[in-house]
């Protein structure tokens, strides 16, 4: 990624000092997405030092997110034809951004730390218009594309090598509590406007078209479409 980060300077001078602040200044991977998050993340009463402090311990005490963090931008790349590069990804992709932000609030649920991760997830929503509530588990290799408006919910599972859109909700369908929301299998494809509710099973590499309302279990490598009307006032 710094190979990517030089040719990018030299061909916009500009950028040299975002850059460097950014990823060039950085002797590692867990270093520069503490800062970059840390950055994008803080407010005027949460500085970013505090928050780096909190992303870089976490990032570089646990290998499964730094793995985690590696298949997805290997993924972003190889998946989403808008995405030029590995750097790119990192510095303007808020799919991946609030994807990897996720990864430290779970971890941080798990630890029994509630508190800083609901205030994670809260800074997420307000700045990458993303609601993914701390408890959800996600895999790796995961695409969030274009990604504004994505709900997740609480006992959500999402596996591996997932693709997602803007504007998804997986969420429950308000009549049940407990395990109430879905889960996602390996390898599938989520369109844009799409609802998935309640406590079902999307089997693997099925693929969900856009605008789809889904309320029972998706048997693997199927293909749901329903129809959409959006009405605007």
């Amino acid at each position: 990624m710094k190979e990517e980060a030089e040719i990018d300077v030299n061909k916009e001078p500009i950028l040299n000092s975002y850059y460097q602040s950014s990823i060039l200044s950085h002797d590692s991977l867990e270093s520069a997405l503490a800062n970059y998050l840390a950055n994008r993340l803080s407010s005027a009463s949460l500085p970013s030092s505090t928050l780096f402090d909190l992303f870089v311990g976490i990032l570089k005490s646990d290998q499964e997110i730094m793995d985690s963090v590696k298949d997805d931008l290997k993924a972003v790349k190889e998946r989403d034809p808008a995405c030029i590069s590995h750097v790119h990804c990192f510095l303007n992709f808020k799919g991946f951004l609030a994807c990897q932000s996720h990864r430290v609030a779970h971890k941080l649920w798990l630890q029994g730390r509630k508190v800083l991760a609901f205030m994670i997830q809260n800074r997420v929503s307000k700045v990458f218009a993303v609601g993914i509530h701390p408890s959800a588990k996600i895999g790796s290799e995961i695409l969030l594309d274009h990604v504004t408006g994505l709900v997740v919910g609480e006992t959500t599972v999402i596996g591996n090598n997932v693709s997602i859109l803007h504007s998804v909700t997986l969420g429950g369908t308000g009549k049940a509590s407990g395990d109430r929301h879905p889960k996602i299998g390996d390898g599938i494809l989520i369109g844009a406007w799409t609802c998935i509710l309640g406590n079902i099973k999307v089997g693997e590499c099925a693929k969900i078209g856009a605008g789809s309302v889904v309320i029972k279990d998706v048997p693997p490598r199927t293909t749901v479409v329903s129809d959409f009307v959006m009405l605007l006032f």
